[in-house]
């Protein structure tokens, strides 16, 4: 990996329900079951074919984990003509391809036979870590059961999907929790070599949640966790921060090589109060680093042939688009 090249992809963010198992003490993403819960079909395809229309080539599907497990969301997702989210979700990820987006999906918890499900329709998929030690954010949480994310960590290995993780920080982990942390992730990837990027996300607290008045962590805290996740993990694994929840420009020299997903259509819905920088932002962030916009599926998974024959030719489709569009840069 070429650490003089400072990588980001353009995406839109589709998030398909607010409804969650999940409790987590920090979190303003879920919402109660209403009739407002589900993004409807129309909406996801309107901004899908925006989204193609802007350039982008990754379409982020997110959701709350098992919303079926919540009393009444069953009938509402019946109600746009789907069984349940993943169906849904499967369904949107073909459209988006005939959209010309490349999808990578994010459910939280999936079963290894949901992951092979899901994986001829998605480039790439992700779950954060978030952390290996059990913290009180967590107890109303059954989804973030450290061993249960792992697992699926490694399922997704075992079946050769290109995966996204990393961990949340300032949740009431300690440094050696972060540590440990990076050594599960890194020797899940020496077992399988399917971790593209390792994001390392600074907790950011939100107005009504439990943890409002969190204290969040400071530059050299996080410059020390990216640190060491460089020293851990291995050259081929990108290390990412989110340009708009930190001062990306001051943590790329801490060892930070990607920018992550930005939208130039859609928010942040799990921190909608930090907006997404513009591509002339980053390029700023980047200083004298060489900024260059990637695929959600990484190249070597693109040369090892990690994707479906559905994908294929979308994949081979962006990938010289994204030449073509280097090309005219480097010259102009």
């Amino acid at each position: 990996m070429n650490r003089n090249v400072i990588t980001f992809s353009k995406n839109i963010f589709l998030p398909l329900t607010t409804v969650c198992r999940n409790r987590c003490e920090y979190c303003c993403f879920r919402t109660p079951v209403t009739e407002h819960c589900i993004m409807q079909p129309d909406d996801a395809e309107r901004t899908l074919s925006r989204g193609a229309e802007k350039g982008c080539t990754e379409a982020l599907f997110t959701f709350g984990e098992r919303p079926e497990e919540e009393p009444g969301f069953k009938a509402l997702i019946n109600g746009t003509g789907y069984n349940s989210i993943l169906q849904y979700c499967y369904a949107l990820c073909k459209k988006s391809i005939k959209t010309d987006i490349l999808p990578h999906t994010n459910a939280g918890i999936l079963t290894a036979e949901e992951l092979e499900y899901l994986k001829p329709v998605n480039a790439s998929m992700g779950l954060m870590l978030e952390t290996t030690a059990e913290i009180p954010a967590h107890r109303n949480s059954p989804g973030k059961i450290p061993e249960i994310r792992i697992e699926m960590i490694e399922n997704a290995g075992i079946l050769q999907i290109p995966f996204t993780t990393g961990l949340l920080l300032g949740i009431g982990e300690t440094m050696q929790d972060r540590e440990e942390s990076l050594m599960v992730i890194r020797d899940l990837h020496k077992r399988y070599g399917h971790i593209q990027e390792v994001i390392i996300q600074n907790f950011c607290p939100k107005p009504g949640t439990p943890m409002c008045i969190r204290q969040e962590i400071g530059f050299d805290e996080m410059c020390v966790a990216i640190r060491i996740a460089r020293d851990l993990l291995p050259d081929d694994v990108a290390i990412q921060v989110a340009p708009n929840l930190a001062d990306a420009a001051s943590l790329i020299p801490c060892g930070v090589n990607d920018l992550g997903g930005i939208s130039p259509l859609t928010i942040d819905y799990v921190n909608p109060e930090h907006p997404w920088p513009g591509e002339d932002e980053l390029r700023l962030s980047a200083g004298n680093y060489h900024l260059q916009e990637r695929l959600c599926i990484y190249p070597r998974f693109i040369e090892k042939g990690w994707y479906s024959d559905e994908l294929e030719p979308l994949i081979k489709r962006l990938v010289q688009q994204l030449s073509d569009r280097r090309h005219r840069h480097e010259t102009t």
